[in-house]
């Protein structure tokens, strides 16, 4: 499921490629992607066009693992791209270079399209009027990397919880935006074992896994969420079967925390930290 990183490099990249451009018309090859509520699967995807169509992506903002694209300069009304398990944008000029899996195609006036990509249909695109509200509707903790979301806020986040500290990581309701890969990510460079519970955790160790948890997600999102180009420091591409750490050489272990596959190095994690 793409994560942060990966939604705050798509986020940068429709900021860079489709801003201030008219939608001309759009298409869903895919209904799956519009969610229905009161209306008819055919009155949502025309609602939808009547929303979009005519109108210009004015900014940008993501919450966790959500993108927040907002229309015009007199609306108050966003278009929410979610990816569900697997997905992406790409902004291209001739329909010969279109992408496979477009669920959702933004055909702009400079004769330019964006496609919303969705291999397995479980992402959302669809128009709201409250970001804040969909926010709170979802349950989304603050977002891992809002400026706001400190070191005290992280402690107040967290205490009293009792669970397996990369649970917690992957709460999308005590933290938003990280999952099965960064939570694995995050511990490593932290050092803590995925099965501790995070009131095991001493002050000191707490500390640094809020900080490490800050690095690896900006670092991620340097290098553009592509793993082949992470520092040789990093876990992600050793994350398989026999994979082994980049550090030590010891092979990997693999561990089921919340029904999810945990990768860890047996000598640089162990239960409590370092």
């Amino acid at each position: 499921m793409p994560e942060l990183p990966d939604v705050e490099t798509m986020r940068q990249y429709l900021q860079a490629t489709s801003l201030h451009q008219k939608i001309a018309d759009m298409e869903v090859h895919d209904a799956d992607v519009v969610p229905v509520e009161d209306a008819s699967q055919e009155a949502a995807l025309q609602e939808l066009k009547e929303e979009l169509v005519g109108c210009s992506f004015n900014s940008t903002r993501r919450h966790g693992k959500w993108m927040f694209v907002a229309l015009d300069d007199d609306r108050d009304s966003f278009l929410v791209l979610h990816f569900g398990m697997t997905g992406g944008l790409r902004y291209f000029k001739n329909m010969e270079e279109e992408p496979e899996y477009d669920r959702v195609l933004f055909h702009f006036d400079n004769d330019y399209q964006l496609a919303y990509i969705s291999l397995r249909k479980l992402g959302e695109v669809k128009v709201i009027d409250d970001v804040e509200q969909l926010i709170a509707e979802k349950g989304l903790g603050p977002d891992a990397l809002d400026a706001d979301f400190d070191l005290a806020a992280f402690k107040d986040a967290v205490e009293d919880r009792r669970a397996m500290v990369k649970s917690i990581l992957m709460d999308q309701g005590t933290i938003a935006g990280i999952g099965n890969v960064y939570s694995d990510e995050i511990l490593f460079h932290a050092g803590i074992h995925p099965r501790t519970k995070i009131n095991n955790l001493e002050e000191e160790t707490l500390k640094e896994l809020f900080y490490t948890m800050k690095d690896v997600l900006q670092k991620a999102i340097e290098y553009q969420a592509e793993p082949e180009q992470f520092p040789e420091s990093f876990i992600t591409r050793h994350r398989h079967e026999g994979g082994r750490c980049p550090i030590c050489g010891a092979e990997l272990q693999r561990v089921k925390v919340s029904s999810r596959s945990a990768y860890y190095c047996p000598n640089r994690q162990r239960k409590g930290g370092r």
